[in-house]
């Protein structure tokens, strides 16, 4: 009795896939976006009312689909792309550094911009040669990308952004490795794009131009002949993760354990320190804001 159950499923289901495969399939519908047909819901529909008021966020993978299209008709046409990495960086700092460096960084600058939205962080960036290991892949814990595969997923990602409507798409790179690809993907994309948008990387985020004033040196918090730890880490870069998740610099167990300084600067009175990282931050996305909209002025004027 089972097995004629069992083959009467099997028969059955075999028939309507027959069916199914038959059946003509629908044209698209060219209305259709959100991931469903627009003849199936209405929320599928290029012109559907967003249904939710807008987020408090600048970050595209924070938003629905409505909230980028509805942010995009509201004149946020510059799209942030920023590039972080995968490395060691002494006893007390994540691998994710520029990562949870960038989590605040970029939403500081794309607030202050007031047009900009941030896309996800690159977090992967060639940190050396992978096979026999250099650089910075001698260290357990670093993931590195080939030069070609680095170029290749910024293309991309800047090229999604613009057939989406973004005209100005910006790149900034937490990692000194990371400005060279930058800039050789946004020149052939510039060029590629023939004045559809814009694609420029900002140097002058990672490397501040000669004069930018020394957040810290003006808050009398560092000061000539202060200790260096030799470590691949500062107090300027702590703070900044600091800022994003106290535990990416293992701010509670190096209070614990007495090591909570970094090249002489004492980081254990928690809320003084976040009161630095607000003023490195606060500074740098000045800073940045500045160069990005100089940067737009000069190509709309070229």
């Amino acid at each position: 009795m089972m097995r004629t159950v069992v083959i009467a499923v099997a028969g059955l289901a075999f028939l309507t896939a027959l069916i199914s495969a038959q059946a003509p399939r629908r044209a698209p519908d060219p209305r259709s976006m959100g991931g469903g047909d627009c003849r199936d819901n209405p929320y599928n529909c290029a012109d559907a009312p967003n249904p939710l008021p807008a987020p408090n966020t600048v970050w595209l993978e924070e938003m629905t689909w409505m909230d980028v299209r509805d942010a995009l008709r509201a004149g946020n046409t510059t799209a942030i792309i920023p590039t972080g990495g995968m490395e060691p960086n002494g006893p007390w700092l994540v691998t994710g550094k520029h990562n949870y460096v960038l989590r605040t960084n970029c939403d500081a600058i794309a607030r202050k911009l007031g047009n900009a939205l941030c896309a996800p962080i690159i977090e992967f960036v060639p940190e050396g040669r992978i096979d026999p290991p250099s650089g910075h892949m001698r260290s357990p814990g670093t993931i590195s990308l080939r030069q070609e595969t680095f170029e290749a997923l910024l293309t991309d990602v800047a090229h999604s952004l613009k057939m989406h409507g973004f005209t100005n798409i910006i790149m900034i790179g937490d990692s000194g490795g990371n400005q060279a690809g930058q800039k050789a993907v946004a020149d052939k994309l510039t060029a590629q794009f023939a004045g559809s948008a814009f694609v420029a990387t900002v140097p002058g985020y990672y490397t501040a131009p000669p004069g930018t004033p020394n957040v810290l040196r003006t808050l009398g918090v560092t000061k000539d002949g202060m200790p260096d730890d030799g470590l691949h880490d500062g107090p300027g870069i702590t703070l900044n993760m600091l800022l994003t998740d106290p535990n990416s610099v293992r701010w509670e167990a190096r209070v614990k354990a007495k090591k909570a300084t970094i090249n002489g600067v004492d980081i254990s009175n928690l809320n003084r320190s976040r009161e630095w990282a607000r003023a490195i931050v606060d500074a740098r996305a000045a800073r940045t804001v500045a160069l990005i909209k100089q940067a737009i002025a000069e190509k709309k004027s070229s």
